[in-house]
Order: C-alpha cells, then sequence, then structure tokens
C-alpha cells in the first residue's frame, strides 16, 4: 500500500506520535537512525524516527558523497573495517542504483608521495580481496602516461604512474531519503524538525521523550519502550538529558568541500590524491561540475551551520594547484560549497585524521540506546547491529515475535529494478518517456537518475502539473521535483528542497539564484507559510547563496 510520505500529512502524524506506544522511537534522522528505522520496522516492530532538523540535514548531507571502501584504512591496518565497509558498498549499490554509480579513481603516484608503485599494488589487491571486488571492477597499474592520458590535469613531474580502481559515486542526502521513506512504506512514522526537548523516566528507566514540532511550537510527549539516539554530531547532548554522558565522548572534525564550474577545473576523471601535509584528497566531476574535498580540523563551535573559512578554502586550493598547477585556482573560482562534522569517538593523543571512524554502542542505566561514530557505507550493517539488540530486549520483555534482518535484499525507495545492470537501460528507456511529456533530454534524464524507479510516479502527474508550472514561471522537471518533494518526500523548508532533495544548491547554484523567490512562493502557498516566514525564508537563501554559493 502506499503511504504518502507528504508534507500535508504532518498533523495527522503528529496526533499519531502523541497517542500511540512505540516499540521503537529513534532519535536522529540522519543515515543511521534512517537505517535503524528501517530495519526495526521490517522486523515487525512499531518504529518511529524523529529529528529537529531535517532529514540528512547534519552530517549526512555534507560528506564526500562517496560509498567508498575506505582504502585509507588500510594505512590505518583497520583490515576488518575495509573487508566490512567494502563488501557493503555493493549492498548499497544493489538495492539503491539510482543513487549509488560506480566511479574509477586514479590515484596518481609521485617521486617522494605517500604511495609507491608497489605499496600502491599491493594495498589496491588486498582492497579489491578484502572488500570482495566483482571481477571486472578490479585494480590495474597505470604507468605515467596512461595515468596522463586518464586524466591531462595532472603535474607531469615527478609522476611515477597511478592505480586505477573503482570506488561507488552517491547522494547522501537522497540515500538518507529514499531510507526513510522505504521505512515510511513499510509503516513507520518519520518526521523532520521534532526535537527532543527531554527524556522522560518512569521507575529509573526511560518511558518517553517529551518532543516539541520546531515548526508550530507544538509540544507532546512519544510513549516508547526503547529509544535509540542516532543523533550524529548531538548524542552527547541525548546522553547529557538521559544523565549517562561518562567514559568515552565525541570529538567532533569539520570535513570542508568546494565546488567548481567544469569551466574554472574540467577534471575528466575522479582522483584520489596526496596533499603535501601528508593527509589524503578527492577531486570529483559531477554534473558540470567538480568537487574537491575533505579537510580534516577540530571542530567546537555550532554543529548546526558549521561555515567554510578562509583557511579552509586556501588549504583546498593549495592541495589542488599543487596536484592539477595548470589550474591556478583563485578564492573567486569556488562557486559553492560545503562543510560537514563528524561525529568520532575520541581517543587521547590521536590526531583528527588518525582517529578510528568505527562505530561504537553505549548502553545507559536507564536503558538509553546510543549509537555513535562510524560510516556511511556501513550504515546498513550499523543498523542491523543495533537492532538485533532491541529485538532480543524487546522479546526477552515479552513483545513480539519479531523476524530477523531482512535490509541486505531489500531495494530501497526509487530502486525496485531487479538487477542494478539494468539501469543504464532503464535510464534510456524513461529518459525518452520524459521527453515524449515535454521535458528536455538533459532535464529528463536528471530526474530519472535522481528518483529511480519513483519516476514512474513523477511522469504520471506531469500533465497535470505543466499546466500549474506554466503561470508560476518555473521549469516544469524544477516545478515537479518541488511538487514531488512537499507530496512525497516531507519537504517543509527551501532549504530541504534546494540543499537535500535535490543538491542544487551545491552543483547548479545558477538555478537556485534564478529560482529561489518562485520556489519559495510555490511552498508558501502548498504549504501555508505566513509573510514573515517568507521573508525569512528569501533571507536565509540570499544567506546562503552569499556564504556557501557565490564565491563561498
Amino acid at each position: 500500500m502506499h503511504r504518502p510520505f507528504s508534507s500535508s500529512r504532518r498533523t495527522e502524524w503528529i496526533g499519531q506520535l502523541h497517542e500511540e506506544t512505540y516499540d521503537v522511537l529513534v532519535i536522529g534522522g540522519g543515515i543511521t537512525g534512517a537505517g535503524i528505522a528501517l530495519d526495526a520496522v521490517t522486523r515487525g516492530m512499531k518504529t518511529a524516527l524523529i529529528d529537529m532538523q531535517d532529514f540528512a540535514a547534519g552530517t549526512s548531507s555534507r560528506s564526500t558523497k562517496l560509498v567508498h571502501g575506505g582504502l585509507r584504512y588500510l594505512k590505518q591496518l583497520e583490515v576488518k573495517l575495509v573487508a566490512e565497509v567494502g563488501k557493503e558498498r555493493e549492498v548499497v549499490y544493489r538495492n539503491a542504483p539510482h543513487v549509488t554509480t560506480p566511479e574509477w579513481m586514479l590515484l596518481p603516484i609521485y617521486k617522494g608521495g605517500t604511495f609507491g608503485r608497489f605499496s600502491t599494488s599491493a594495498g589496491l589487491m588486498l582492497y579489491d580481496y578484502l572488500a570482495g571486488v566483482k571481477r571486472h571492477e578490479r585494480r590495474k597499474m597505470l604507468n605515467a602516461r596512461d595515468t596522463l592520458q586518464k586524466e591531462p590535469l595532472l603535474g607531469a613531474q615527478g609522476l611515477k604512474g597511478g592505480g586505477y580502481y573503482v570506488e561507488y559515486r552517491t547522494d547522501d542526502a537522497r540515500l538518507t531519503i529514499e531510507v526513510v521513506k522505504k521505512a515510511v512504506e513499510k509503516g513507520a512514522v518519520a518526521l523532520n524538525y521534532v526535537k527532543a526537548a527531554n527524556l522522560v523516566n518512569e521507575n529509573g528507566k526511560l518511558a518517553a521523550v517529551a518532543a516539541e514540532d520546531v515548526l508550530s511550537g507544538q509540544k507532546f510527549t512519544i510513549r516508547a519502550r526503547r529509544v535509540v539516539n542516532a543523533a550524529g554530531p548531538w548524542v552527547d547532548e541525548i546522553r547529557e538529558m538521559d544523565r549517562s554522558k561518562h567514559g568515552k565522548t565525541l570529538r567532533l572534525t569539520k570535513g570542508v568541500h568546494l565546488v567548481f564550474d567544469q569551466s574554472k577545473f574540467p577534471l575528466r576523471q575522479a582522483v584520489y590524491f596526496d596533499v603535501p601535509d601528508g593527509r589524503m584528497m578527492f577531486a570529483i566531476p559531477r554534473e558540470g561540475k567538480t568537487y574537491v574535498g575533505t579537510t580534516d580540523t577540530d571542530y567546537e563551535g555550532d554543529p548546526v551551520d558549521p561555515q567554510v573559512t578562509g583557511q579552509d578554502r586556501e588549504y583546498i586550493l593549495k592541495a589542488a594547484n599543487t596536484m592539477f598547477p595548470s589550474l591556478h585556482l583563485n578564492t573567486g573560482d569556488a562557486e559553492s560549497g560545503w562543510a560537514g562534522v563528524r561525529p568520532l569517538i575520541y581517543e587521547e593523543g590521536k590526531s583528527t585524521s588518525e582517529i578510528s571512524r568505527k562505530d561504537e554502542i553505549f548502553r545507559s542505566a536507564s536503558g538509553l540506546l546510543t549509537i555513535a561514530g562510524g560510516k556511511l557505507t556501513g550504515y546498513r550493517k550499523m543498523a542491523e547491529t543495533v537492532t538485533d539488540i532491541l529485538s532480543r530486549e524487546l522479546q526477552a520483555d515479552g513483545f513480539g515475535p519479531f523476524g530477523p534482518a531482512i535490509t541486505k535484499k531489500l531495494p530501497l525507495s526509487g530502486g525496485d529494478l531487479g538487477d542494478p545492470d539494468y539501469f543504464p537501460s532503464y535510464v534510456q528507456e524513461k529518459t525518452a518517456e520524459g521527453v515524449a511529456l515535454g521535458l528536455s533530454e538533459e532535464a529528463s534524464e536528471r530526474l530519472v537518475r535522481r528518483y529511480g524507479t519513483n519516476v514512474i510516479d513523477l511522469f504520471n502527474r506531469i500533465p497535470d502539473w505543466r499546466e500549474e508550472a506554466l503561470p508560476r514561471q518555473l521549469p516544469l522537471d524544477v516545478y515537479a521535483a518541488l511538487r514531488y518533494g512537499m507530496d512525497e518526500e516531507m519537504a517543509m523548508r527551501p532549504a530541504d528542497f534546494l540543499i537535500r532533495r535535490t543538491g542544487a544548491l551545491f552543483f547548479n547554484i545558477d538555478g537556485v539564484s534564478e529560482w529561489y523567490r518562485d520556489i519559495i512562493r510555490i511552498m508558501a502557498e502548498d504549504l501555508g507559510y505566513t509573510d514573515e516566514q517568507v521573508r525569512l525564508f528569501e533571507q536565509e537563501t540570499e544567506q546562503e547563496l552569499k556564504e556557501r554559493g557565490r564565491g563561498v
């Protein structure tokens, strides 16, 4: 049965959250919390998920946008992590081929660099073995000439050759949204902009969460037999409410990426390269742009809105200009970018780059279950581990029975293709359908790639939406994506649509500059914004364009 994940159902769902008792309440709508909600609901647990911001608004929309096996963790001898995470890449790809794309990555080898030819070859061979890489995607070693042929922008001086291997590019925010949508389809209640204001104990045990709808100010209580703290950078705040923040704590580090137009940075080939200080960085072509990152610095500010500083910009520009010497990039060349915060487990005496990305589970006396650390790629395994614990405990308390984990072979929303290798043919076929409906080929293909098999639903509504779009001065594909975002993806604020449903603020800054007022006006009509809210959202978007957009 189709359950529309619509902004218009918000009041109904808040009533449901208040009136019912859940087996599991997840605090945090990033990829980890979304994964737990999906695993729990598909085992038969009555499940709810809340986030004080939008889904994926924290770390899960601000990553390097790779579902990758973590080659650099081999340097830290984290063999088990590489094996686990590497195998999970294939699972994510199989279940959501529309948001996960195999991408050949070039690792150039330079005289005096971190990786020598032998260590690169051996490391990539071990990586292929540990990650269970498919035969046609196994690493190749290139000489200097072939390396430059793959990417002519690389500096030729000191170049010895390159390693060529497969990573998987993703849209982190859309991956999270598709997980949330699948959980809702299976019966979970998931709401963005609902804050866990406090925890409610009864007889020393956690029994409920005092919640607040951030958009309306409405306060209500959500009762649950088990509460999972998957709040990412905010897990320690929830542990403080629970009076259980002792032992290991979080250490926040900031990662920044800059986006350049291909006219300024015409990269052909994704590259994983050495930075002068011994770290590694990615440069990745995407949608007519090239994005570069990431930095890795300690962070003590507000995790809600980490900023790209002048120092961050200089660091990335220096790294890019060193590796690609013909570019001569300067500060004004970056047309967009983003900063995100990584919630890592604090380890004394270790630098930010050395801290493990492993996840850990903490259990408090009240029963609060906290999951911290971890990586985007490993979200499903983390969720399975947490949900195993929930299942055991709830069944011991007389609830259930609950089934086994089924997420390994469960297509995410939009991923119902059967065989992921069929996706290129599917894109071709559906793009032609979109063109027949009056979309340009480029716009049609973009929608098919973004929504996967859900594009069928979107295309079915195009005839109605075409009439609506005409007087509203928006291109048909943008109007269709906006309507779909509100009707099926719980987009409540302009940033939800411009950043997390479409990535437009990062990868189509010119379009955002042109259309944001029309987008806000349409959302205002649909979602009932006040005049004051319209002004506020316009100011917020203009600020985003100024800070994170034009010239970052």
